[in-house]
């Protein structure tokens, strides 16, 4: 175990995997749950960074900007004294506006009210490049030499990012990765929740539609008192597979859904960033791939060595909690079904609600009436199946009983609540797990994607895994139909 208390938090590490494996899966998961917890002694707030990028292209013109600018300001206020401070004004390029010599500022009364006169000044002109206003922030980040400093950035946007090619953006969020973290709001109803959600996936931030604009003072204030909560720059899941196991993705499942796909190689061990961290519990989702044949029948066998890093305050990457084994073991009775971990199957089954949530927004905004209704009513359903209090409120925002007595989409819902239900799609609750399901022998075949090919872990599911395709309703032969 690695000696905690330097960081400030005390983590600690949980995995739940099912030993047991089918004859012929070829598939292992395991749900890795970590818990940060304030280490006692620990009282000095960990020196912190701070951007707050504004977006300031033509389409801010008027009381949009208005509403931005007093949110900047109440944003700027509520930073401590000290904390490194830049403002970036972001249209089809990226300017730092405070301070005026460029670099970052420390915190105190005179910058304080230096900043927001900055802020007062800008004019709405140009258009929107994102990408380029986060590679900003990564220069100014850069300027940073202490590793044991905080670096954070929000950023709203009320329009889309039409001035450079998803290839660009996407380019610029790999190499933003584990630098630094940044939280994302949409403002009005002319941005698209795809590609906020691409930025916070990237960044480890959180994403929000912000339809009324004089909600933006409260939610940025109380963003950068959250930010403030932080205490651990940089933490990594490690893994170190069995020479047998190769490994297919890693997810964070709660609070938020996002794919993490960076990887960093240190000798034998695989490192996922997984951001900054204050106080909390998030939840993973490890999937392995394996050859069954290369299994002996009921050996048991260390599939992944799973550790905890952190980065410390010396800059050194170091074990911050217990490690742990995932294990399995093949069964010997071909067909026999294994029953799953309650867990795992509650995270498939919120999973499919994100995905049915996205296709009911995807389906409104391009006009397709009918298909956002069939995809809002699978929504509503898996979310009261599930418990999810936050998504269901969310959908009830905008659904309304139609003639037939069934659950519609209102024609009158704003554009700005379907890009809500996009944004919110990927927030998932914490519910009570149902009972372990029964081993069965004749249980429905696993469903398989007409699109991409790759087979479910559910022979219910709803939407691919992989490639979020819709499945029909299964045919005799268990394979799908794809969905009118």
């Amino acid at each position: 175990m690695g000696d905690r208390s330097p960081l400030g938090l005390s983590f600690a590490l949980e995995v739940d995997a099912p030993s047991d494996l089918p004859y012929d899966e070829g598939r292992a998961d395991a749900l890795i749950t970590v818990t940060a917890d304030s280490a006692a002694g620990s009282s000095a707030p960990a020196p912190s960074a701070e951007i707050l990028i504004m977006d300031r292209s033509l389409s801010m013109t008027g009381h949009k900007l208005d509403e931005a600018k007093r949110a900047m300001w109440a944003a700027i206020d509520t930073l401590r004294d000290g904390t490194l401070l830049a403002v970036v004004a972001g249209n089809h390029q990226a300017d730092v506006i405070f301070p005026a010599s460029g670099g970052l500022a420390r915190v105190d009364a005179r910058t304080r009210e230096d900043a927001k006169l900055r802020v007062a000044g800008q004019l709405p002109e140009g258009g929107t490049a994102i990408g380029q206003w986060l590679a900003h922030a990564r220069g100014l980040f850069a300027s940073v030499e202490s590793p044991a400093t905080v670096r954070h950035a929000v950023l709203y946007t009320d329009g889309k990012d039409e001035h450079e090619t998803p290839e660009e953006l996407g380019e610029i969020l790999a190499a933003c990765t584990d630098h630094f973290v940044c939280d994302a709001r949409g403002l009005g109803d002319d941005w698209r929740y795809t590609e906020l959600l691409r930025v916070t996936e990237a960044l480890h931030g959180s994403a929000e539609a912000v339809v009324t604009l004089s909600d933006l003072t409260e939610d940025f204030t109380r963003l950068l008192r959250e930010a403030q909560r932080i205490v651990v720059p940089r933490v990594y899941l490690g893994l170190r597979l069995n020479s047998r196991f190769q490994l297919a993705f890693v997810r964070q499942t709660r609070p938020v859904e996002a794919e993490l796909t960076a990887r960093q190689q240190r000798g034998d061990e695989t490192h996922v960033p997984l951001g900054s961290w204050g106080p909390q519990t998030r939840q993973y989702q490890v999937s392995l791939r394996v050859d069954p044949d290369t299994l002996t029948v009921d050996e048991t066998l260390r599939a992944a060595r799973i550790t905890l890093h952190a980065e410390f305050p010396d800059g050194s990457r170091r074990p911050c909690a217990e490690s742990a084994a995932m294990v399995v073991r093949r069964r010997s009775t071909p067909g026999f079904g294994v029953a799953r971990s309650p867990d795992l199957t509650r995270v498939e089954n919120e999973r499919e609600l994100g995905m049915a949530m996205r296709a009911c927004a995807d389906a409104q905004l391009r006009g397709d009436l009918d298909r956002a209704d069939r995809e809002l009513r699978l929504a509503l359903d898996l979310a009261e199946s599930l418990g999810d209090g936050a998504r269901l409120r969310s959908l009830r925002a905008v659904a309304v009983d139609g003639p037939d007595g069934r659950p519609r989409v209102r024609r009158d819902v704003a554009r700005g609540r379907i890009l809500g239900i996009g944004v919110d799609s990927t927030k998932t609750a914490r519910g009570p797990a149902g009972p372990p399901a029964r081993p069965a022998r004749d249980s429905p075949s696993p469903r398989v994607c007409p699109r991409c090919r790759t087979t479910s872990t559910s022979p219910t599911a709803k939407f691919c895994e992989e490639c979020g395709h819709r499945l029909g309703e299964a045919g005799v032969s268990g394979e799908p139909m794809d969905a009118p």
